[in-house]
């Protein structure tokens, strides 16, 4: 035989508040067994418990309402673990995520910005297999990993070898204004056919000012920060767009840690080549 509890009996026997009661009935979430249709008295059975259990159980595991409805209507056992080990997976994402940035910031804290190394290189013109758009800087590392690909296959495809490091040109809008011109290439000594997004282009020469990136892409502001200073301190910088050279990246092997990234800022010309 079922028991009626008040909600706020229910609420203490729960530890979820009156006001979270409220919203969890008004989306479907955990509705009442009663409403009294002349108070609007809400009374909830004693067999409702567990289930409260659980949905708090998920929101503290930072679960969305609509995933634990999804988890809690489940047609069976198997849809219902495989949407708990999705929403794990995520957690266990955005942990390692967390774990990085904490780590990072406890370096900087600690040990501020380390000395590196900065050089100077002589860029000359290169024809290149180059894919260029306008993307989001939410969307910038996917969508260079993507591009590379593209370009990658499309060599291949057409039996042209690729004549050094691939490469990233990043217009200043992107920074400035989180969307802009993005252009990623290849070297190649053959000519290109247009083929997809890919089109034949010659990367333009340039001096730059260069620093290396060592780690993973998460990291690179620091490089560029450091790079940034010793412009505005040292050199005089010319308009154009930021480059990087990918010396070994994803492609390469999978261990971020030894990914390194050459960064070139365009300066006025030194005389000095690298």
């Amino acid at each position: 035989m079922s028991h009626a509890l008040t909600i706020g009996d229910f609420s203490k026997a729960t530890h979820l508040s009156i006001r979270t009661l409220r919203h969890y009935h008004q989306i479907g979430l955990l509705e009442p067994t009663d409403v009294d249709p002349d108070t609007g008295y809400r009374r909830y059975a004693t067999e409702q418990i567990p289930a409260a259990q659980v949905i708090r159980r998920f929101r503290a595991l930072d679960m969305p309402l609509d995933d634990i409805q999804a988890v809690l209507s489940a047609p069976d056992l198997r849809t219902r673990d495989h949407l708990i080990a999705a929403h794990l997976a995520r957690m266990e994402d955005g942990l390692a995520r967390t774990q990085q940035a904490v780590a990072s910031l406890r370096d900087l804290l600690e040990h501020g910005t380390a000395p590196a190394a900065i050089g100077h290189r002589s860029v000359q013109a290169t024809p290149a297999a180059a894919i260029s758009e306008d993307v989001g800087v939410a969307d910038a590392l996917l969508w260079y990993q993507g591009a590379l690909g593209e370009l990658r296959a499309t060599l291949a495809a057409q039996r042209i070898r690729a004549d050094g490091p691939a490469g990233g040109m990043f217009a200043d809008e992107l920074f400035g204004d989180e969307y802009g011109r993005a252009t990623v290439f290849l070297p190649c000594d053959g000519r290109v056919r247009p083929m997809g997004r890919v089109t034949p282009s010659t990367v333009p020469a340039a001096e730059l000012a260069t620093i290396i990136h060592t780690g993973p892409h998460d990291e690179i502001d620091r490089a560029y920060g450091t790079l940034a200073a010793h412009v505005a301190e040292h050199e005089l910088a010319v308009d154009g767009p930021l480059r990087e050279y990918y010396l070994i990246g994803p492609g390469d092997t999978a261990d971020e840690s030894a990914w390194r990234t050459e960064i070139g800022w365009p300066v006025f010309a030194t005389g000095t080549t690298g």
